[in-house]
């Protein structure tokens, strides 16, 4: 994931500047959130890496999909992408997108893993001590995941909070040996 990082912080950044330049930063998280749907289909996927599929056809056929979906400027990124070979790195691209916005706009998009669903006064509550916590807005989102045993998993950006048993059994387990 960090080379793929690596590689689509140039397009996401360059994404960014344009869109708050002209305005359109809306249009262009949606444009480049249906740019990471199409390719993260599987049949779709199976197209792209092809190597027999030429990139005008590769451009062509995206275009068709994605032509109701995107501005002339998102259109011309999509091509700059196919140009050059990096088409696949569009998910990452609208992930680093998002990630920019966010910093932009003053809140952290923060995913959580909890192994028993929050009430509504639970996840207030959380959100308003992750907010204390990392000193911004938090837009959440959460997610049950039964193999945490309990407890949560926070993942804001680069930063990790993992307060589950099972992370604490990992972390007792290395101790260990």
């Amino acid at each position: 994931m960090s080379e793929l990082a690596t590689l689509a912080r140039p397009y996401a950044a360059a994404a960014f500047k344009r869109a708050q330049e002209t305005g359109t930063t809306e249009k262009w998280s949606k444009s480049l959130a249906f740019m990471s749907a199409v390719l993260n289909d599987k049949e779709m996927a199976v197209i792209v890496d092809n190597p027999k599929i030429s990139k005008e056809r590769l451009s062509a056929l995206m275009l068709d999909i994605c032509h109701d979906q995107v501005e002339v400027e998102n259109a011309n990124f999509l091509k700059l992408l196919i140009q050059n070979n990096r088409l696949t790195l569009a998910p990452t691209i609208a992930e680093l997108f998002e990630v920019y916005k966010a910093e932009n706009e003053g809140y952290v998009e923060v995913e959580v893993a909890t192994a028993f669903a929050f009430s509504k006064e639970e996840k207030k509550s959380f959100t308003l001590a992750l907010e204390k916590t990392l000193g911004k807005k938090v837009h959440i989102n959460v997610t049950v995941d039964k193999s945490l045993i309990g407890g949560v998993l926070v993942r804001a950006g680069d930063r990790v909070i993992d307060g589950s048993i099972k992370g604490q059994l990992q972390h007792m387990q290395k101790a260990l040996q």
